[in-house]
């Protein structure tokens, strides 16, 4: 477990909105957060004087992110009401300004399924916890205090019937008890990040590096029932996403980009798109298992593209 301190009115605004995923930001945005695994639990602790554990959710990526993107990817789940309220927050911690840091860089700790307590049930730090810590403190349930405030976590939790609900949305049932272990679900933020990284920060298809018309791309769309992974996805320049949903492009089994006619018949034109037509991917992730699914490439040729 990791115990990262944050100020109430982030904690707030994420309670109040009741987002399903969330970006525990750092200010910093230059050191990497190599503490936990996937699926650990990252816990919320309030500034002091509120010396109490209030919150948390489960660890799913760490990435260092333009706060433009953090909040294109993320919203409200930034814990501000708009990007320009984000930019305020973290200028005030980096003691600099639009001017001189017009998109400024932050860590982002991307947290999946959070939970919030109500203050009846906040938990006291640990015993052990020092004052003088900025950012957080990590603890392991082999010692005695990272075992108790596991145990206090478990009981407010069970309370409030969170692995019930979490076991039932995995369709588990009657497991309470034992030992679990968490896959986060990927939420659509999660799911823009984790593309943007896999693909290095470049498109697909054109190499395109600049970072604001880069856009994370559904094979199969959501609303479809394609998953938020990132075999089911791809990094495109905006227009070539555009294109992308509407079947004028699609990627073959081979990685091969093909390029309907319908773009010419349609719009008179497309010269630059046509230029791509046959071209393998420029750019995809390293890891196998990364790579766009064929099974989603093949539901995509048949069901959007335009031929």
């Amino acid at each position: 477990m990791y115990v990262g301190i944050t100020d109430y009115d982030w904690f707030k605004s994420l309670k109040q909105a009741n987002c399903d995923e969330i970006n525990f930001w750092k200010p910093g945005g230059k050191t990497n957060f190599k503490v936990l695994n996937e699926g650990d639990l990252f816990l919320f602790k309030l500034h002091s004087p509120q010396d109490y554990v209030v919150g948390g959710g489960f660890y799913l990526n760490y990435s260092i992110l333009p706060s433009s993107l953090a909040w294109k990817a993320f919203g409200i789940a930034n814990g501000a009401g708009s990007l320009l309220e984000l930019n305020d927050r973290i200028y005030k911690y980096k003691k600099t300004n639009r001017l001189s840091d017009p998109d400024p860089q932050i860590g982002c700790v991307i947290l999946s399924m959070p939970f919030y307590f109500e203050e009846k049930d906040w938990i006291p730090i640990p015993n052990n916890w020092n004052r003088n810590i900025v950012q957080g403190k990590s603890y392991d349930t082999s010692d005695q205090y990272g075992m108790h405030l596991f145990q206090q976590l478990q009981k407010v939790l069970s309370n409030q019937r969170f692995f019930d609900n979490l076991l039932e949305g995995n369709g588990e049932k009657n497991k309470y008890g034992k030992e679990q272990i968490i896959k986060p679900r990927i939420g659509q933020g999660a799911f823009k990040v984790l593309i943007t990284e896999a693909y290095h920060r470049r498109c697909a298809i054109t190499g395109e590096k600049t970072l604001p018309v880069l856009e994370a791309a559904h094979i199969k769309p959501y609303s479809l029932e394609g998953p938020h992974e990132i075999k089911n996805g791809l990094l495109l320049r905006s227009d070539f996403h555009i294109l992308f949903d509407r079947g004028y492009i699609t990627i073959n089994k081979d990685l091969n980009v093909e390029v309907s006619r319908r773009i010419r018949e349609d719009f008179g034109n497309g010269k630059e798109y046509f230029a791509y037509h046959g071209s393998k991917l420029l750019n995809f992730p390293e890891r196998v298992d990364q790579l766009p699914d064929s099974h989603y490439l093949k539901w995509h040729n048949e069901n959007v593209y335009l031929g």
